[in-house]
């Protein structure tokens, strides 16, 4: 049992309710005192673990102290919400092997200097519903004043997360950092062409991979350009350059009373004239598709300056599915007699050459992700791993003897392809904000060596270069997770914060190793 280390006078402390059960921690433990703020779900930790947030620019573990004590979902007191957690809730940081913890209380009640006759050991105050491992002794009531459990916050950490703070990132790791992405275009057979599929009014499109330097969420604030060309949006803020907005659907003149489908997705893409944000309704996959299937645009079209902007077209499921594939540096010819010239209206000039310098030099030092949905969290996995993404097929073969998270095999042009439920890989409840294997549900297909695999996801959020600067560790809440989430890339743009739990390819694709460890969880 840890000992209080005590002092001539009084002892600072910082005193908390959870469930009713007045508790404190010694003031110098506490480095601060703030509102919980958003959390982002983290799998394959403790049930303890409320989530992650984000502080100082440091990722922290956020422990539920009523978790801990067993009374998550207990009765809801005044002021309470649904979940059992009080309107003033406190997220107390403290820190642990040098990392930094939050502790997620009820109610803080204040702070209170303490005589030293008023503490004593935990044992002349015994509390069944309180280990007494996790006790450093006790606050006596007296005096009008109330009494309170001293926790011990190293061994209240420790149970939770014995390896946060000591597990180093072992040698040998695979290594899907930038220098290994700049191949990403390459990697592809030379006889395949890898494409983003974006739709645009209910109607499909696509654009090369390599010409797509990432897809983020159309913000929630764009500036207005006065009597500018229905197709010319407006701009955004990407990492402190400005990017102009172009609306594929008015571009092309489709149906403007069709739904947009909420906020949509920004294409940004690298023309000559600097960086432009397409804007359509989403991205809906990425594919690997051979080049004897897109075929040039007929003669007839191809004469019509309309098409101008267009490489071909895929033909994809037997022919029954065509995909136009655009053409980035071409794209805005096809309204330039209506103002969408090479400029694309406005932004153009030194100001825009020197946004598009600022991106380019942030680009160089940044990674790029697909990123996916899966419960409320997103997820990235490094672009060079991943080979397309798909939709969900309608049949899958069930694998005989294979791990719970193996939902069968399907075939990916002629060869063999396993399907991971990453839900179940996880531990993640089913179904918990799926939208259904019709609906945007996909298979993100990665490949590490002669190794591939199908990732079953919720959706996808698109493609998100992430800067060096804003990639750090992930917090080790268990060795599976640790295995499977190293990294954490944690953005901000125009006020909207963002948290991306990294994988690693190669660790998702070491089934045997993955089943063994799991078993732990």
């Amino acid at each position: 049992m840890a000992a209080i280390i005590r002092r001539d006078g009084a002892r600072s402390f910082v005193l908390f309710t959870v469930g009713g059960m007045g508790l404190a921690l010694p003031l110098d433990s506490v480095l601060e005192i703030l509102r919980p703020p958003a959390l982002v779900p983290i799998p394959l930790g403790p049930p303890s673990l409320e989530g992650l947030a984000r502080r100082h620019g440091a990722v922290l573990p956020v422990i539920g102290l009523r978790r801990v004590l067993g009374l998550a979902g207990a009765g809801a007191g005044e002021g309470e919400t649904d979940d059992g957690e009080t309107k003033a809730a406190r997220l107390l940081i403290l820190r642990h092997n040098g990392q930094p913890v939050g502790l997620l209380v009820d109610r803080v009640s204040g702070l209170s200097a303490v005589d030293e006759g008023r503490i004593a050991d935990s044992g002349a105050t015994p509390d069944p519903s309180i280990d007494a491992d996790l006790l450093a002794g006790a606050i006596l009531a007296g005096d009008g004043r109330d009494g309170a459990l001293i926790l011990d916050p190293g061994p209240l950490i420790e149970r939770q997360f014995a390896d946060l703070g000591r597990i180093a990132s072992p040698a040998g790791a695979a290594d899907f950092s930038a220098p290994a992405q700049l191949k990403s275009a390459a990697a592809a057979p030379q006889d395949e062409e890898q494409l983003v599929v974006l739709t645009v009014a209910e109607q499909e499109f696509a654009l090369p991979v390599a010409a797509v330097r990432e897809v983020v969420p159309v913000p929630e604030a764009v500036t207005r350009v006065p009597r500018a060309r229905p197709h010319l949006l407006g701009m955004m803020t990407l990492r402190d350059a400005l990017l102009p907005l172009v609306g594929l659907r008015e571009l092309f003149g489709l149906d403007a009373e069709k739904d947009r489908g909420g906020r949509g997705k920004v294409a940004v893409l690298r023309t000559a004239d600097g960086l432009v944000g397409v804007v359509v309704e989403d991205v809906r996959e990425i594919l690997r598709v051979p080049r004897e299937r897109i075929d040039p645009v007929p003669p007839l079209m191809a004469r019509e300056a309309e098409f101008e902007d267009m490489d071909g077209i895929a033909r994809l499921d037997g022919g029954v599915r065509l995909i136009p594939v655009l053409s980035a540096e071409r794209l805005f010819r096809h309204g330039a007699g209506n103002g969408a010239g090479s400029a694309v209206g406005f932004g153009g000039g030194a100001q825009g050459r020197e946004g598009e310098a600022a991106v380019a030099m942030e680009a160089e030092r940044a990674e790029a992700f697909v990123v996916f949905r899966l419960a409320s969290a997103e997820y990235g996995l490094p672009v060079g791993a991943v080979q397309e993404v798909l939709r969900v097929p309608d049949a899958v073969t069930p694998l005989p003897n294979a791990p719970d998270f193996v939902s069968g095999v399907t075939t990916l042009r002629g060869a063999v392809l396993p399907l991971v439920a990453l839900r179940r890989l996880l531990r993640l409840p089913e179904g918990q904000g799926q939208g259904g294997a019709g609906d945007r549900s996909r298979v993100v297909v990665i490949a590490a060596g002669t190794s591939r695999a199908g990732l079953l996801v919720d959706g996808m959020a698109g493609i998100v270069r992430i800067p060096d600067g804003a990639i750090g560790p992930a917090p080790v809440v268990s060795q599976a997770q640790h295995r499977l989430i190293r990294r954490i890339g944690a953005l901000e743009n125009a006020g909207e914060r963002r948290m991306i739990l990294l994988m690693d390819p190669a660790e998702l694709l070491d089934m045997d190793q993955l089943a063994d460890l799991l078993v732990t969880v």
